[in-house]
Formats: structure tokens, sequence, C-alpha cells
């Protein structure tokens, strides 16, 4: 590595948001490498964590307890310590940091007070995960779902337009409701699930909404998931074509409700999209 030039010979003060690995300890850039080496501080999320990272490749440098907790109260601290020409690097536990991790606050004051911001690339599960599915060339990012039913309700709603891939993030204990959830909001789509990513126990599943159930038995469920959902787009161009047929066919027949209600269950589109279709078919 000594024969390596780094184009961070003299690093430039400011924030460096650096990517770890997602799994395995080899999967980090030698550019990681030096920039770690080189700060003065590391922000991380949890240090026992980092530590175990540090310590593997006999890194020095101090790390500084930032995580969602201690967020907002963290700040001026962190803004004193670039007030005395500091090089600060920002992790998280695992993958790029401010992918679903805490950093939006942080960013905000940096660039507030003209500190530089200086990312360097790295893993993640993201594009890990998006590489093994094959389904579309582009993706949509949501990261962890909402706790809420409800709320998920919308996001689902949302996922029924997008023409491309999804991808979120998933504590593993929720996965079985949540994809019996997927299955009845979402309709029949490719699923990949994607668990301990680079790690010994990697395990990567694919197949239907319909019959992932039964293969995922074999997950134990602990940790977090990433999951992939294939595009539906050209499926629901079919679908809206019947639908709107049905829909001129049934809607003198039936109170607008009560079509809506039925029309969702078969088509897997939520009520409020099939109302606002009646709604403007009947205009025409």
């Amino acid at each position: 590595m000594e024969n390596i030039k780094f184009i961070d010979q003299n690093l430039e003060k400011g924030l460096y948001l650096v990517s770890t690995p997602i799994g395995n300890l080899a999967d980090i850039t030698i550019r990681a490498l030096n920039i770690l080496k080189k700060s003065d501080i590391i922000l991380c999320e949890d240090k026992r964590v980092s530590k175990k990272l540090l310590d593997y490749y006999d890194i020095k440098s101090q790390l500084f307890s930032y995580h969602k907790f201690n967020e907002k109260e963290s700040i001026e601290k962190i803004l004193e310590i670039f007030k005395k020409n500091k090089i600060v690097s920002l992790i998280s536990d695992a993958g790029t940091p401010l992918i679903s991790d805490p950093g939006k606050i942080l960013i905000n004051e940096i660039e507030k007070n003209n500190i530089k911001i200086i990312p360097i690339p790295g893993a993640s599960a993201v594009t890990a995960a998006f590489s093994l599915a094959g389904y579309s060339d582009d993706y949509y990012f949501y990261g962890f779902l909402p706790k809420k039913l409800g709320e998920r309700k919308k996001v689902y709603e949302k996922f029924c337009n997008l023409d491309s891939s999804i991808i979120i993030f998933l504590p593993a204990r929720d996965l079985v409701s949540i994809i019996k959830e997927m299955k009845e909001f979402l309709g029949e789509r490719q699923i990949l699930i994607a668990k301990e990513i680079t790690k010994i126990h990697e395990n990567i599943i694919k197949g239907t909404l319909d019959d992932i159930l039964d293969k995922v038995k074999s997950i134990v469920l602990k940790g977090e998931i990433t999951i992939v959902l294939s595009s539906e787009a050209n499926k629901n161009k079919d679908r809206n074509v019947d639908l709107n047929k049905e829909i001129l066919d049934l809607s003198k027949k039936m109170k607008t409700a009560d079509l809506a209600k039925y029309l969702s269950k078969k088509f897997k589109f939520s009520k409020k999209e099939i109302y606002q279709k009646i709604l403007m078919l009947n205009k025409k």
C-alpha cells in the first residue's frame, strides 16, 4: 500500500463521508482506509461496531459518538471541532453514511458554515441487492417502511404508480407480515430478499410474492434485510385497460363506493386510485 499514490496525500479540512463494509471487512477501498487513518475525528453510530473495523486495520483515529438519539445536540460540539481545522470523517455502522442513517441534520449545518463535504464511495447493500435482482435498469430506493399500517398503505399506493424496481430495508422480524401486506396491496410481483450480504451466512432468495413465504422458512429472522421488488409497469398497463372497461360497464349498476371496493380487490389497486378513475371516466 505504501507504493500507491493516493489522491488524498494532503487532505483538505472538511467532512469526509466514508463508506464502510456492509459485512465483509475486506470490502473497503484503499482510499477510505487512507482517509480514516488521517482523520483527527471519526463520527460513528456505535463505537463498539466501528472499533472492530478500526482495530482490524490498525487505525488509531479518535471516535466520536454520533447517532439518531444525539444528532441535534451533537451539532455544536462537531462545529467546534471544525473551527480547530480538524479532518473529520462520518461513518455508519455499515455501508454509506446517510443512506437510512443519521447525518442529514449535520450535512445541512456543515453547508451553512461553508465547510467542504467530500464523499468517499464504497460498499452498498442497495446496489449489491439491485445487481442480483435483474428486474430493470432503474430503481426507486425507499429505505425503511413506516411503522404504522396506515402510513405503509400510503407508501404502497405510491409504489403502485412506479415503473421501476423498488428497494426497501426491513427488520427481519417483520418479513412475513410485510410480504403478506405487499401481496394484498401491490398484487403479483417478483421479489428478491437479501440477508447477510457479503457475510459467511449470506442468503439470497428470489421468487414471487405468492410463493416466497414458503422459501423464507430457511431464514433466521434476525437483523436487517434488503428487499428488491420488480416493476409491474407493463402488467399495470394491461390491468388499466381491463379496469377502465369494467368501470364503464358497472358504474351505472353499482354505487361508486361499492364499485371502488369491488374493483380494488379484483385489480389490486388502492380504493383511492379506483375511486379517482371512476370519477374521471364518468366525466367523459
